[in-house]
């Protein structure tokens, strides 16, 4: 690994040739060993995604390892993990990938397409598509081609094969989407129980028949309530602006919106008076921000305080919007030791909150300047450092 590191760095350093000609020729050389390093690098994905390493890690999964730790985009760790899941499944693949015999993209798309069938379709499966890259056929015909055989097998058996792995744990539920010729979209895929629950609970009173008159089918009201859930059904669109009191009585300072845009203080306020956007005020206030313990939920004003604060999940590398978080107490309310005040909340993603409760020593809590709180998952078996407390927020008299 060392070596590959100290070529890769030296290949970076050096300047292009001057010649088109010579630069075409190693760009091929070079995009091919690079397909082999990427066999390598599937190899170890492949370990630590089935010994479930970067859970231990405190990661999601595996994929959201990929994009934290390596920076990958969605779709880059999505292709990435799934040709590490299927190698195993599909020896010829990885042989020719590993010698260098077949590029990245057409071992990638091969593994997409096999990922949903049993390992005897899948080897039929894996022998065609080879042959179709033997004939020159393009990895979009490939893929293609993938989609058909998947369709072919479910019209043989007569169901829509499902994966496997779908009734193993919380992060086996799977959606499938894909897109009609009529511009719609077909949806299929499996929940599991926690998320069944929370299906039903968010979808199943909105689709109740609507009245007497209502001729539509459960499938099709379940639809419209998605629909209605997606788009925020009745709720209006909610605009946060943040800026000082002087700005709103006619001072220059700017307000800035929830993402860092900065407003002109006359623009923020035309927003405030004119669209019914109401501004935010940081501050002791009027406000009711410190609950004690007597509350165990966070209020609406806190929560719209807390997404001013925190863009994204608090756990650091996460990327969940703080819009779709859940709202934290830091040091566990139901422990008693933190109450429901604002200087003691944060945002965290659900999955990371549920994480936080049952590995309380993997996290490391910290604040930044602006006294945000700040979650860092530790190495598993690493020391828990000194905590630092945030300090104190002005509280309301």
């Amino acid at each position: 690994m060392d070596a590959a590191s100290a070529i890769a760095a030296e290949l970076a350093r050096r300047a292009a040739p001057e010649s088109a000609a010579a630069c075409m020729e190693l760009t091929e050389t070079l995009a091919a060993a690079t397909d082999m390093n990427e066999a390598a690098l599937s190899g170890l994905i492949e370990v630590v995604d089935r010994r479930k390493e970067a859970q231990r890690w405190g990661f999601p999964s595996t994929r959201s390892w990929l994009r934290s730790r390596l920076g990958m985009r969605e779709s880059r760790a999505k292709e990435r993990l799934n040709l590490a899941r299927q190698r195993h499944r599909l020896a010829q693949v990885a042989t020719r990938l590993a010698t260098g015999d077949l590029p990245l993209g057409y071992a990638s798309t091969i593994a997409d397409a096999v990922a949903r069938l049993d390992d005897t379709d899948c080897r039929a499966a894996e022998q065609t598509l080879l042959q179709m890259v033997g004939k020159g056929f393009s990895a979009g015909k490939i893929a293609s081609f993938g989609k058909r055989i998947r369709d072919v097998v479910a019209e043989r058996d007569g169901t829509e094969r499902a994966d496997r792995d779908t009734r193993c744990g919380y992060e086996r539920s799977w959606i499938d989407s894909t897109r009609s010729l009529d511009g719609g979209r077909y949806i299929r895929g499996w929940l599991n129980a926690e998320d069944a629950a929370v299906w039903d609970g968010t979808l199943g009173p909105l689709a109740k028949p609507a009245g007497a008159d209502d001729r539509r089918d459960l499938s099709e009201r379940t639809a419209a309530a998605l629909g209605s859930v997606l788009s925020g059904g009745h709720r209006a669109t909610k605009v946060t602006v943040v800026c000082d009191l002087d700005t709103l009585t006619g001072g220059t300072a700017p307000a800035r919106l929830t993402d860092g845009t900065p407003i002109p203080a006359a623009q923020a306020r035309r927003i405030a008076l004119n669209a019914g956007v109401s501004p935010l005020l940081l501050g002791r206030g009027h406000t009711p921000l410190y609950l004690g313990h007597r509350v165990r939920f966070a209020t609406g004003p806190q929560r719209q305080v807390l997404e001013t604060l925190y863009p994204t999940c608090a756990v650091q590398g996460c990327e969940v919007p703080g819009t779709l978080c859940e709202v934290d107490h830091v040091r566990g309310w139901a422990l008693g030791r933190s109450p429901t005040d604002i200087d003691v909340l944060s945002l965290c993603c659900g999955w990371h909150n549920r994480y936080k409760h049952t590995n309380p020593d993997r996290l490391h809590i910290t604040t930044d300047e602006n006294g945000r709180y700040i979650y860092r998952l530790r190495p598993p078996g690493a020391a828990p450092p000194a905590e630092r407390r945030p300090p104190p927020w002005p509280r309301a008299a």
